[in-house]
């Protein structure tokens, strides 16, 4: 008799979480160990009164150099750490699993949110702008200037916080039991429901739109030569020096967002619209909506939290005016937008196919 065994082969889905822990601990390690030897060179912090274009906006103004620097290098090394545990799927005592939790979320929150400030936001916001303007000299602006090191340090801290995030949540899911590719357990959907996710996305979704709309209209009205909320004087002085037209630039991508953030609860942000030749009627991924999404949401957030703590914030216009005001709005922002994300891919998930769980 021959006997044939058969091996089960996990999805391509589940592969990737499973190489979340790993991935998180190679780029917080290596980052890490940069930070580190900035830290015993003096060199290379690029927060706070090392920033060169001003850390004003940014939450590690309030942490000296002298502090930061190794701060910032033991953060990101306890971060590698951290993953490293987490690749381990034996399910600990629930204290010492509450305390790893506690500390790897609030972990990937610093790295994502509080590290990374609106510089960030800007540069995606006039990514388009610059890649597409970079063959015809315009906007006439020195890319070096741009793209520094202080932004790819932003930049890093983010994806390593989102990195960090993604390997929580896997051994979060493997350690309660649940679904490793869909997090469901054996218990009632009750919020996570297609119908549910369908109900509190659509308020999601339209306060997510809403929002940056409330941002354009002033940045469009300046650009246009209408001193909407501002006085002419501030206005001509900032039409000298070009800063209408990078708000014109940062409403336009707001606008574009706030329209394709309706598509996460409209019947054209699941299939292709039929105006679109070679995608028209296919599915639109998930991914390509909600990886996105969760970008922008991210970004904004931190942003907000820089902006709204910041004295330069509240000195434009001697304080509270249409100027700040949509930006009062932008935590709420980047929430709703997260949400309206999350609620997307619940409604669009469908049966895992990893443990066929509905």
């Amino acid at each position: 008799m021959t006997t044939t065994t058969t091996t089960s082969t996990p999805s391509r889905r589940r592969v990737r979480l499973d190489l979340a822990p790993p991935l998180a601990a190679a780029w917080l390690g290596g980052w890490g160990l940069l930070a580190l030897v900035g830290t015993l060179t003096g060199a290379g912090y690029p927060f706070g009164a090392n920033d060169p274009h001003g850390g004003g906006a940014n939450l590690l103004r309030l942490v000296p150099v002298a502090v930061g620097a190794p701060l910032l290098a033991g953060l990101l090394l306890a971060g590698a750490v951290t993953a490293l545990v987490l690749a381990d799927a034996v399910r600990p005592p629930r204290p010492l699993r509450a305390l790893v939790l506690g500390y790897g979320w609030a972990l990937a929150f610093v790295l994502a949110v509080v590290v990374p400030d609106a510089r960030v936001l800007v540069v995606l916001g006039y990514a388009p702008m610059l890649i597409l303007g970079a063959p015809f000299g315009w906007p006439p602006v020195d890319y070096a200037d741009v793209f520094t090191w202080a932004l790819f340090a932003r930049c890093a801290a983010l994806v390593g916080g989102v990195l960090l995030a993604g390997a929580l949540l896997a051994w979060q899911r493997r350690t309660a039991g649940a679904g490793l590719s869909c997090g469901r357990g054996g218990g009632a959907r009750g919020w996570t429901a297609p119908d549910a996710a369908a109900r509190w996305g659509r308020w999601a979704a339209g306060t997510a739109a809403v929002i940056p709309l409330t941002y354009a209209v002033t940045r469009f009205a300046w650009a246009a030569g209408v001193p909407l909320g501002i006085t002419p004087d501030f206005l001509a002085e900032m039409r000298e020096t070009g800063l209408v037209w990078a708000g014109a630039g940062l409403a336009a991508f707001a606008t574009v967002g706030a329209l394709l953030t309706l598509g996460l609860v409209r019947p054209w942000g699941e299939r292709f619209p039929r105006w679109m030749p070679g995608l028209a009627g296919r599915r639109v991924p998930i991914g390509l909506a909600v990886v996105p999404a969760t970008l922008v949401a991210l970004s904004v957030t931190a942003a907000s939290l820089g902006l709204v703590t910041s004295p330069q914030f509240w000195a434009i216009e001697g304080g509270f005016s249409l100027t700040t005001a949509p930006m009062l709005l932008w935590p709420l922002w980047g929430v709703s937008l997260g949400a309206a994300a999350l609620a997307y891919y619940l409604r669009r998930r469908g049966a895992c196919r990893s443990c066929a769980r509905k």
